[in-house]
């Protein structure tokens, strides 16, 4: 049985060539394929070069999605893109009466699952698509995304979904990362970001798939803090607000799915 290592040492090249992160690596039509085997590759680093190149903050990050959830007693919750699960524990250590953690990457969850049976929790995990959610409508209480709308290959699929899978009353909180609105700071992040944190995020987990260096352009190149909020409002959500935390370097968006 292969593991994660042997998934990782597979990829012979780069899954994003230059070439691709010349152009909008939104707008390629394998973008969905490349992410996948990206996250793949990178899946048995990816919590400690969250750690690291956040300079720890991408936990605090995540406290505040919970905070801003509002949780209830007895809400279930959906964490999309999950990843390794650190959102979908944060919410069941909050009191979350049950969290799905859903993902599209098989080697993420593998290591979610593993963490959930030594941790505990009332969490399950499942493969998924965020822009085909495999749940009925109004089952949540509570649809999250931490730094994974970008990664979907149609956001406003994907939002249409949490919406649908939200009871009337539910709340959508989406982390993504964002250019800060200070010139300075800007100019500060895109070379920390695009020169700094690919080369020793490489080196960390020995990628070879050019995850690290897709990052910093597809942050770049995807929505702003407006049009991030003007697509989840266009997706029915009310009482949509954003908060920038870090300088501005991430964002908590939230909204409200008031209607049946």
């Amino acid at each position: 049985m292969s593991t994660m290592t042997d998934d990782a040492q597979r990829i012979e090249k780069s899954v994003w060539s230059d070439e691709d992160l010349r152009k909008n690596p939104h707008l390629d039509d394998e973008k969905a394929s490349k992410v996948r085997e990206m996250f793949g590759a990178i899946a048995h680093r990816y919590d400690l070069n969250n750690r690291v190149h956040s300079f720890g903050r991408d936990q605090a990050w995540r406290r505040t999605a919970v905070r801003e959830a509002q949780l209830r007693q007895g809400d279930v919750v959906l964490d999309v893109a999950c990843g390794t699960g650190d959102l979908s524990r944060a919410f069941a250590r909050a009191g979350a009466r049950h969290v799905v953690g859903a993902d599209f990457t098989p080697q993420m969850l593998e290591i979610a699952r593993r963490r959930r049976a030594i941790r505990g929790g009332e969490i399950e995990y499942v493969e998924a698509d965020a822009q085909a959610l495999p749940f009925e409508d109004h089952s949540f209480d509570v649809v999250s995304i931490a730094f994974g709308i970008r990664n979907v290959t149609a956001p406003d699929l994907a939002l249409a979904e949490f919406y649908r899978v939200l009871r009337p009353g539910g709340r959508l909180v989406i982390l993504e990362f964002a250019r800060p609105r200070s010139a300075l700071i800007a100019r500060v992040n895109d070379f920390y970001g695009s020169v700094i944190m690919p080369r020793t995020a490489t080196w960390l987990s020995r990628d070879e798939s050019g995850a690290y260096h897709y990052l910093p352009r597809s942050i770049n190149t995807f929505l702003d803090r407006a049009e991030m909020v003007d697509r989840i409002t266009r997706a029915g959500f009310a009482a949509v607000t954003q908060r920038a935390m870090t300088f501005g370097v991430c964002v908590c968006y939230r909204g409200v799915r008031t209607s049946g």
